[in-house]
């Protein structure tokens, strides 16, 4: 289990970028920690992957021998808020369920979405992409008192500071620091006015699996409070190379998505295409989308 479970270079890179060094320490832990949650869920590891913030772990219940996720993070916070949209979500087959969660230990056991293929190579179609965005809207209900979820504000400034980090420690193109301040502005602005919903906050195409009858299945959400348009953005601007395309992209999901608004898709679209852009950059692209990004950004 060791080899499964050990986090490589590259991870634990990307951890401390995110949570500073104290990952490290969490890294050191985590077989321990993912042979506590195997123990106490009744589970039996298959493999192992993650992104920024977070390992996850392919799982089989011993109970049932049905295929499960574990995932564990350093930041409780973010385990205690994705437990909670989840919850919110619960009765919405277009998200991934939450079989278990152990928030204080940042540990959550999640369903397998089948086939669960990613977007990232065969773009859905536009209704596939709508339904998703409507059930997203329509089960996004205000939460209980005492929630961990913060507002769209928090969301929206986590990701410029971290973009000002990492245009900091590399090239990053459009990401100057007057760019950044303009857009996060903007940004700002959007995030702190329009209809409250819950808000999934992470919406690119690698967080979105093809399921069961082609139904799109969200998974790790950032959640937020605010602007249920926010989710709109990744669909909207993906493949789109010129502000013709694009209209007419956030136009068609208007009309198949109740309560989205074109101005403010646009908006946020304007407000955040510096931060889509930015990973294109660092990995060297320069094709039409990430020209069509950059001048968005000052548009």
């Amino acid at each position: 289990m060791s080899e499964t479970v050990g986090v490589p270079p590259q991870a634990r890179q990307r951890l401390v970028a995110r949570f500073g060094p104290g990952a490290l320490d969490w890294c050191d832990e985590l077989p321990v920690r993912v042979a506590e949650s195997a123990d106490r869920w009744g589970l039996d590891l298959l493999s192992s992957g993650g992104g920024g913030t977070s390992r996850v772990f392919r799982c089989v219940r011993r109970s049932d021998g049905a295929a499960a996720w574990l995932k564990l993070t350093p930041d409780t916070r973010i385990a205690a808020e994705e437990a909670e949209a989840l919850r919110v979500w619960a009765d919405i087959p277009s998200v991934v369920g939450l079989l278990a969660a152990d928030p204080h230990r940042g540990a959550l056991l999640l369903e397998a979405v089948e086939p669960g293929t990613d977007v990232k190579g065969t773009p859905p179609r536009l209704t596939e992409v709508a339904a998703l965005l409507r059930d997203l809207r329509a089960g996004g209900r205000a939460p209980d008192r005492g929630s961990a979820l913060r507002p769209l504000t928090d969301r929206v400034d986590l990701l410029f500071r971290l973009a000002g980090r990492r245009a900091a420690a590399g090239p990053g193109g459009v990401l100057d620091a007057p760019a950044l301040d303009r857009a996060r502005a903007r940004a700002r602005e959007l995030a702190g006015s329009g209809p409250p919903g819950l808000v999934h906050g992470d919406l690119h195409a690698a967080n979105v699996l093809t399921g069961p009858r082609h139904r799109l299945v969200a998974i790790d959400p950032r959640p937020a409070l605010g602007d249920p348009d926010f989710d709109a953005v990744d669909p909207a601007l993906a493949g789109v190379a010129d502000l013709r395309a694009l209209m007419r992209r956030i136009e068609d999901l208007a009309a198949l998505v109740p309560g989205l608004s074109p101005d403010r898709v646009l908006g946020w679209c304007r407000a955040t295409a510096a931060l889509v852009a930015a990973p294109r950059i660092r990995a060297g692209r320069d094709d039409a989308e990430t020209r069509f990004l950059v001048g968005l950004t000052g548009g």
